[in-house]
């Protein structure tokens, strides 16, 4: 450990300071550790880490113990260009407790030779995993592409860091030295390793949330009608396994337990404090935890960003103490937390309900919800393994939830009603890969937000806050529902029964009315209800009374009883005609309720055909507890619509848990340096707000990108555009360019299919007159025939680039049949997008019409996502129309804008996902 503090950030930063790469992250055993860069001031800070250095920690790094640096090696070591070499730094607490750097190799730019050192006592806490996976992003980012390594052939831990970093190592030995070189790429093994490191570094910080071995409950007090009341009580009531301490000075005793004026003053070690105090003490009481050590805080009191500036400097306050305290917070501005484990028996909340042990883990970003929430799941019978409040999530957030939830075995379903995003890009990542593995179901708030931007192209005004919510949850496989009601329909059925192998399902009911809603709803959500074979509907009609219809629905007639629902339920679950089985029950009297329901549950029990069963109970009277199961869960709905709205989610789900995760294609023919030096140029003129390029720029970026185009000339006079037209020995198309024309249509600024030099003069006339402000007329070949459609991209401020596909033409606002999907593309998101857009049956030659090249508009598709990956400094971009020719044909980009602005920067937080950084 250093004897000297650094600061966490940097408040003079020296020429070409990366500031976006400072970052908070989580180490490997919780707590958590500032990485930035290095800079000029930390040379004292510095010094004292290698004269701390431990004698073998020393000889790994420099190959001899040395206990000091030289000032030419100080210089150098943190007087740094930022690009050819670097270092990051690690800090805890103001201590630097590690370090990591390259230096490019003179005759190689685009190689490195990299060193790492950590303290001795921070060793084994992921401090160096942090570090290479730091330094090899940025590295990746300003164009370096393969370290060097000397190690030590003792060095065990280096090289395991290296290796457990999932990047492939090529070794060589030489006199006890090791050689090893590292490709800086981001391969599919590296970012397996990041994201299981952050994983468990994430999951291990939370701990002391959800399973503190003490807790203080600071402002608890004696009325039990205040919050802190409830909450202190809620801890006691509910029987907490380990010591809890009220903190109040201005009391001696809360429910006959002695209180304590300060956290301070508590006599054992706290894990977890409740902070309950007005919002003007809430920074003091904290920085008091800090000192005493505490873990974790859950800060109840609001006041903060919700309530305006002021507040908001306070919260950004609150979150430095915490950050380098090491501490977890949850809220401010929050209910609290639970946990229905028994080993903990934890109730932090301050609602009047605690939920029964489930397997079923939930957040709530409101805390008024979270209170409802809790109140219906039990009402429900919904089991909670742990529920959270999240508040203002300034520190704990909803994807850290997911990153403690994945492992977590006592969640098998993930719940999130969320108001915003903190870093979709981060959520979109992890939500995919635990969704593998289990269900996350969300109520994203906020569909209809009013005050949609001004848009500036077709593509910008068919993008939506809503639209990128509705892309991420579809590429992450989030189940997204509407209301809270749909949200508790759909976790009933996923916590209890297995995922749907098909679309398949029967329907038994004892009336025929039922029997019609159920299919009706059942068809509307894209569900199959397949008549059943000759064969079962005669097994069926064995022991069925004669009026009972059995080839699906089954309607057994107001006569079946008990015996009848058990019977043709265990039948049906034994079939492999269908995949899920809804039994509908409709009372038509009070005699036989229970008997019915208890034939039904005790069918379900005795089947283990793995098939999804949903019960639906028509009675205001609510289910009878005859049906519920302890052995064979099932969920019982009050309609078929509400069974079959959550079926079908079940079913959506299973199949894209089914469907291949896709890949991003890396094209081998794309000119990047010949797009580079076309935008460069344009670039200078470009401010903040965009500017959009000019159509020969445009057309230069589309060919090097390996998209066709037609022959084109931008001309300023009416002989030029004679001229050309006579060279493209073919019919043109004239369009104005004009900045005040951003759909050249709408004001009479083109026209099509000319051919002749009269024609070409009078459209020359025709479209520089339709406009106040002409710049110049694009002349362009006329394609003809084939299918129009739009590709195009919007940059949204937190969720990055939108690619949108649809019809295209003047039709595609009309219409607004068209499909979003988040950069960057996989093949699979490419066919997704096409089969999603109704209109793209065209491409297939619906009803005998001419089929379109649909592996050509694939293509393009993934050429624009590189594009949009290889040149962040392109923000809005419209091709329509495309023109989509015969198979095999291609596709022609007939039209096209592209808008551009300045990126600053080597990382664009809405662009690149760095795993672990908080």
């Amino acid at each position: 450990m250093t004897d000297t503090t650094v600061p966490s950030t940097i408040a003079d930063r020296p020429p070409h300071y990366p500031e976006e790469w400072e970052q908070d992250a989580v180490l490997r055993e919780g707590g958590t550790v500032h990485i930035r860069p290095i800079v000029p001031a930390d040379a004292e800070a510095l010094q004292d880490f290698v004269a701390n250095m431990s004698s073998e920690s020393s000889y790994f790094r420099f190959f001899r113990v040395k206990r000091e640096l030289q000032p030419d090696e100080l210089k150098s070591y943190t007087e740094l260009d930022y690009q050819r070499d670097m270092a990051f730094v690690a800090v805890v607490e103001g201590n630097l407790i590690g370090v990591g750097r390259y230096n490019a190799v003179p005759s190689d730019p685009t190689s490195a030779e990299i060193a790492f050192s950590v303290a001795d006592e921070y060793q084994g806490k992921g401090v160096g995993t942090l570090l290479v996976f730091r330094i090899a992003a940025y590295a990746r980012a300003v164009g370096v592409e393969r370290f060097r390594a000397y190690l030590l052939a003792d060095n065990h831990a280096m090289m395991r860091v290296f290796r457990n970093a999932g990047f492939p190592l090529k070794r060589a030995i030489d006199e006890g030295v090791y050689t090893v070189d590292i490709p800086t790429e981001e391969s599919d093994a590296v970012l397996q390793a990041e994201g299981k490191a952050e994983q468990i570094s994430t999951a291990a910080s939370l701990l002391p949330l959800f399973y503190p071995h003490s807790i203080a409950v600071i402002g608890a007090s004696r009325n039990r009608t205040s919050i802190g009341g409830r909450l202190f009580n809620n801890i006691i009531n509910a029987d907490f396994r380990g010591p809890v301490y009220p903190v109040n000075p201005k009391t001696a005793v809360v429910r006959s337990i002695p209180t304590f004026t300060s956290v301070k003053d508590i006599p054992g070690p706290v894990d977890l404090a409740f902070i309950i105090v007005p919002s003007p003490f809430v920074l003091d009481v904290v920085r008091e935890c800090a000192e005493k050590g505490v873990k974790g805080i859950v800060v109840i009191s609001a006041g903060f960003s919700e309530v305006g500036e002021s507040g908001a400097e306070a919260e950004k306050e609150l979150l430095k103490i915490t950050r380098e305290a090491g501490m977890r917070m949850v809220g401010p501005n929050c209910m609290g937390l639970l946990n229905t484990d028994p080993a903990i028996s934890l109730d932090g909340q301050f609602g009047p309900i605690m939920p029964p042990r489930g397997n079923v883990a939930m957040l709530s970003q409101s805390g008024a919800l979270g209170l409802a929430i809790i109140d219906y799941a039990t009402e429900l019978g919904i089991g909670i393994s742990t529920f959270v409040s999240v508040g203002n999530k300034t520190d704990v957030s909803s994807n850290d939830l997911l990153l403690y939830w994945e492992e977590d075995p006592n969640t098998d379903v993930i719940l999130l009603y969320l108001e915003s995003f903190g870093n979709p890009r981060r959520f979109a990542r992890i939500a995919r890969r635990i969704g593998i593995k289990k269900p996350i179901i969300a109520v994203k708030s906020g569909r209809t937000a009013a005050g949609a931007k001004a848009a500036s192209s077709h593509t910008g005004s068919l993008a939506s806050l809503d639209t990128a919510v509705d892309a991420l949850f579809e590429q992450a496989g989030v189940i997204r529902v509407d209301t809270l009601e749909e949200l508790f329909n759909v976790a009933s059925l996923l916590s209890s029964q297995p995922l749907p192998k098909g679309r398949r399902v029967g329907v038994i009911t004892n009336a025929g009315g039922p029997a019609i809603l159920a299919v009706d709803a059942l068809e509307s959500q894209g569900l199959e209800v397949p008549t059943l074979s000759d064969t079962l509907q005669g097994e069926l009609r064995s022991f069925l009374s004669g009026d009972a219809a059995v080839a699906n629905p089954i309607d057994m007639i107001a006569a079946a009883g008990p015996a009848e629902y058990k019977r043709a339920i265990k039948m049906m679950l034994a079939s492999d005609e269908i995949d899920a089985l809804i039994a509908v029950y409709i009372p038509a009297s009070d005699l036989g309720v229970a008997e019915t329901a208890t034939a039904i549950r005790e069918a379900v029990e005795e089947s283990d055909d793995g098939k999804t069963f949903l019960s639906v109970y028509m009675n205001s009277a609510g289910v009878p507890s005859e049906l519920a199961s302890t052995e064979a869960k099932f969920p019982a709905f009050p309609f078929p619509e509400r069974a079959a709205m959550a079926l079908r989610k079940a079913v959506e789900y299973s199949e894209w848990r089914e469907a291949p995760a896709g890949t991003v294609q890396h094209f081998e023919d794309i000119d990047r340096d010949g797009a580079r030096r076309a935008l460069d140029e344009a670039l200078v003129s470009a401010d903040a707000d965009g500017e959009w390029l000019d159509p020969e720029v445009v057309d230069a970026i589309l060919v090097a990108y390996g998209l066709s185009i037609p022959q084109t000339a931008v001309v300023d006079t009416v002989e030029e555009a004679t001229r050309f037209a006579a060279k493209v020995g073919g019919p043109v198309v004239l369009k104005v360019i004009s900045p005040s024309a951003v759909h050249k249509s709408d004001v009479g600024g083109v026209v099509l299919d000319v051919a002749g030099d009269a024609d070409v003069v009078a459209a020359y006339e025709k479209v520089t007159h339709a406009v106040p402000d002409p710049e110049g007329v694009l002349v362009q070949e006329f394609v003809a025939g084939g299918h129009e459609i739009l590709i195009g991209m919007v940059e949204d401020p937190n969720f990055g680039p939108l690619i949108v596909f649809g019809l295209g033409g003047v039709f595609v606002e009309l219409i607004g049949d068209v499909a979003f999907r988040i950069h960057p593309l996989t093949d699979i998101d490419a066919r997704e997008m096409i089969g999603d857009v109704k209109s793209a049956r065209l491409l297939e030659g619906y009803r005998g019409g001419e089929p379109g090249d649909i592996e050509g508009v694939v293509d393009a598709l993934l050429r624009i996502s590189a594009l949009i990956e290889d040149l962040p400094e392109v923000f809005e971009m419209d091709l329509n129309p495309v023109k989509v020719g015969k198979p095999g044909s291609g596709v022609v980009v007939v039209d096209a804008r592209i808008k551009v602005r300045p990126a600053h920067g080597t990382w664009i937080p809405s662009r690149t996902d760095l795993p672990s950084r908080l």
